[in-house]
């Protein structure tokens, strides 16, 4: 495995555990949510941009995003 997909690997794992924080989910909870709503797809996606924001932006991001595709969350 390359160095930069372990790296965006390991940003998925800790922006999803940070989206759950702060929306008080479960960790499963918000992966599924943010899978449903296409939010992992997003970071993947956008890994490239999203990694030099602050880790609040990029929730504020998601949040946004995820609700613009049907997400209740806001």
């Amino acid at each position: 495995m390359s160095e930069h997909t372990k790296n965006k690997i390991e940003y998925i794992i800790a922006i999803v555990s940070d989206f759950a924080a702060a929306h008080s989910l479960t960790t499963m909870q918000a992966y599924r949510y943010l899978e449903r709503y296409q939010g992992i797809d997003f970071i993947d996606r956008f890994y490239n941009v999203e990694h030099t924001f602050s880790f609040e932006d990029v929730i504020e991001d998601l949040t946004a995003y995820c609700h613009r595709k049907g997400g209740a969350l806001a």
